[in-house]
Formats: C-alpha cells, structure tokens, sequence
C-alpha cells in the first residue's frame, strides 16, 4: 500500500490528492475488467469521496478533486463532469486515507 493513514496527520494533502487520483485509476480497472474496455462508460454521474481525516483537517473537497480532475481529463468535461461529495471520516478499512464510490452511464 503506496498511502496509509490520516491526512493531516501523517498524510499530507498532497499525497491524499495523488492517493486520489490512484484511486481512479483503480476504479478504471475494475470497469475495464467488468466491460471489457471503458468506451461504453458514456457518463460520469455521482462521486463519494471519503477521506480519512485527523482532527481539524477540513479540505476534503480539494484531496477528492485527484480522482474527479483524472475523470476530467480522461472523459472530457462533458462526459467527465459529475456531481459530488467529500466528506472526513474517522477512519477507513487499512488505515487507506481515501475510499471513492462511483456511479457511472454505461452505454449497452
């Protein structure tokens, strides 16, 4: 595991946004591997964004914005653009500092 633990307190934002970002690159996969490539995802839909925060870190929005600035630049802005939420929580499954949930307009 290339990040562990909580942002602000061990993490730092900087790496939390590339924890991110990682994070789409692994939710790619795992769409290639169930369709069979990623030219039927037509949309982007809704993100959650999770991050493992220490107490009195309040950015959250802006370590999500890894995974949703790679969506951006992978799709487009038309396609790419979703709608979104960022929240701490106390912790995360591993001690991951960020955990993403995706829903995406899959072409048939």
């Amino acid at each position: 595991m290339k990040y562990s633990g909580k942002v602000g307190a061990g993490v730092m934002q900087e790496e939390a946004y590339k924890a991110a970002r990682l994070t789409g690159l692994a939710i790619f996969a795992s769409i290639k591997q169930e369709l069979g490539g990623l030219d039927r995802v037509e949309k982007w839909l809704r993100v959650f964004g999770m991050v493992n925060c220490a107490p009195g870190f309040t950015n959250m929005p802006a370590v999500i914005n890894g995974f949703s600035d790679l969506v951006i630049e992978v799709w487009g802005k038309e396609a790419g653009r979703h709608g979104r939420s960022a929240i701490g929580v106390a912790e995360l499954p591993f001690g991951i500092p960020v955990e993403v949930e995706a829903e995406v307009l899959i072409r048939p």
